[in-house]
């Protein structure tokens, strides 16, 4: 078949993401590419790399996308801020905070950055575009949707600034869907992680052979642990009280084949835990970092600079955005390839999506979902995260560039939504016919 011009930047734009890593592991990727083929959506979620190769041409309009980002609400301080980076509508769900609170908020923070806070609105925005598609829903009714968080988050925001209090949503504040998602995280345990995972032999817990689990050999096990024993000193001193807790009982490998970590090698650890208990037991994996699709537009040297490497900026980034992140979240190199290391909690559940259906829920769905995502802007500055990439009050600048222009603001997410919604639509099946048709180099 011949290839358009949209064909052929797409296929650019995957060889510069992803070439090295297909290479590597095609297997991995053919997965990866039919998982994506399966829908708009989920082509959506695979291909942060486009959207950015998109958003960053539009914002520059001079071919050079660069460190100052511009257009409506940027300035020197809204274009540089800590941003999620793959704010999309599953990214949502719940986790065990380090005060042991279930919270409800935005989670997976592989594509973390610091960049312009209307990047995250807009990748945000134009996902409610393609869910309300393939949910039918009218295109007045996805407006409707769209503004509904644009107006949560501002209103959330001017809270912030104002330096009103606001709850987090947890089981006593969360309702519908979100409450659904904290209760079923509470009513997970980690026994019944681990008996998924592992088996008790010799009166110690292993993991289980087979399902997904590789066994490693003895020298790469013991380049693994020491790669351990490097990340045991990236973890805040709160976490260090206790060594034994962190005696490794168990080392597998893994082999990244979902959407996102398609040829990322993983390692799982089973750790003591507190005590001798068997039930005590943490799962922990170590990640190779990778590249964020933001960063290829983001020239800023001060940036580029600050991360010693990938697995540092992922930590870096999520401590940023996530108010009381997972104690275990540290950083490491295996052969001088940056990791990622966090723990495998039995308390995440995502929300889901497959039954919100009821345009009315899923606006407050999509209002909680905004003031989620604020919250999130405004923990990410040098108040709270104590970094010195953003030193200024997130919160007060975002709000100031609102404020100029308060009904353009949701207006512009609205016509975002949309136009690019349908830009996904068309290039979801400029790419499975690629790929069907075997024009992907590599596979």
């Amino acid at each position: 078949m011949a290839i358009d011009p949209r064909g052929e930047q797409i296929l650019a734009v995957f060889d510069t993401a992803f070439g090295e890593l297909l290479a590597a592991d095609p297997a991995a990727f053919r997965v990866k590419f039919r998982k994506m083929a399966a829908s708009a959506f989920a082509f959506y979620r695979g291909t942060a790399c486009l959207f950015y190769a998109d958003v960053a041409d539009v914002a520059d309009g001079d071919g050079d996308p660069g460190g100052n980002a511009s257009g409506p609400f940027l300035d020197e301080r809204t274009s540089r801020v800590w941003i999620h980076g793959d704010l999309h509508a599953e990214n949502f769900g719940t986790y065990l905070d380090a005060n042991g609170r279930l919270i409800f908020n935005v989670n997976d923070f592989d594509e973390a950055y610091v960049g312009p806070f209307t990047w995250d609105l807009k990748r945000f925005a134009a996902s409610v575009a393609l869910i309300g598609y393939t949910k039918a829903l009218a295109d007045d009714v996805i407006s409707g949707l769209v503004r509904t968080y644009a107006t949560a988050y501002r209103d959330r925001i001017r809270a912030l600034a104002a330096d009103k209090s606001v709850p987090a949503l947890t089981l006593d504040t969360a309702q519908g869907p979100l409450l659904d998602a904290l209760r079923s995280a509470r009513a997970a345990t980690r026994v019944g992680l681990l008996d998924s995972m592992t088996d008790i032999r010799d009166w110690d817990r292993r993991f289980s052979p087979g399902g997904g689990a590789i066994e490693l050999d003895a020298a790469t096990r013991a380049k693994v642990l020491r790669s351990f024993e490097a990340y045991l000193h990236t973890l805040p001193e709160t976490s260090r009280i206790s060594p034994e807790s962190h005696r490794v009982k168990d080392v597998v490998g893994r082999r990244g084949i979902g959407i996102g970590s398609a040829g990322l090698p993983s390692y799982n650890l089973l750790l003591e835990g507190h005590t001798d208990a068997l039930e005590n037991d943490v799962v922990i994996y170590m990640k190779q970092g990778q590249t964020p699709a933001v960063s290829r537009h983001i020239t800023d040297p001060a940036v580029r600079g600050y991360f010693h490497h990938e697995g540092h900026r992922t930590v870096i980034s999520q401590r940023a955005l996530q108010a009381h992140a997972d104690p275990h979240l540290g950083w490491t190199e295996l052969d001088g390839v940056g990791q990622l290391v966090a723990e495998v909690s039995p308390y995440a559940v995502d929300l889901d999506w497959s039954d919100l259906d009821d345009p009315a829920q899923i606006e407050a769905v999509v209002a909680d979902l905004g003031r989620a995502t604020a919250g999130m802007h405004a923990a990410a500055d040098e108040d709270e995260s104590g970094h010195s990439l953003v030193p200024f009050s997130t919160e007060d600048a975002i709000d100031a560039a609102i404020a100029a222009d308060e009904d353009g603001f949701a207006e512009m997410l609205v016509d975002f939504a949309h136009s690019y919604g349908a830009r996904a639509r068309a290039d979801h099946q400029t790419f499975v016919d690629l790929f069907r048709n075997g024009l992907i180099a590599g596979l």
